[in-house]
């Protein structure tokens, strides 16, 4: 079977290759395993059900958009405390606000390999 470029839509990761293609759920596998602590993705459930490896990677980027989320909001009221220049502060919350719209964009991403693993499996 031929390897087609054809994406699901924008939130389809780059580095998996499109369901149905050749070796796509290994390329998606490996792509969840980037995204979850390194112990996780070496469990053998992960390893031999991707579907689950999804899951606990969905899990994983939730709670990772809850922490960059509370950092935003907490910011500018923790960190004169800590002795940081306005400056500084202001660029820590660009860079946490850029966080949270780049772990919203990567939850998307999980949601469709997710679908697709699940629906590749039935």
């Amino acid at each position: 079977m031929p390897l087609t470029t054809t994406r699901l839509g924008p939130d389809w990761p780059c580095q998996v290759k499109t369901p149905g293609s050749y070796d796509w759920e290994r390329s998606a596998a490996k792509w969840l395993r980037e995204l979850v602590p390194a112990r996780y993705a070496s469990y053998p459930a992960f390893v031999r059900h991707p579907v689950l490896l999804a899951r606990h990677a969905q899990i994983q980027v939730e709670h990772e958009i809850r922490v960059a989320r509370t950092a935003l909001q907490t910011a500018r009221s923790d960190l004169p405390r800590a002795g940081l220049r306005e400056g500084v502060i202001e660029h820590t919350i660009k860079l946490y606000a850029a966080e949270v719209t780049q772990l919203q964009h990567i939850a998307r991403s999980v949601r469709a390999v997710a679908r697709a693993l699940a629906e590749s499996g039935r």
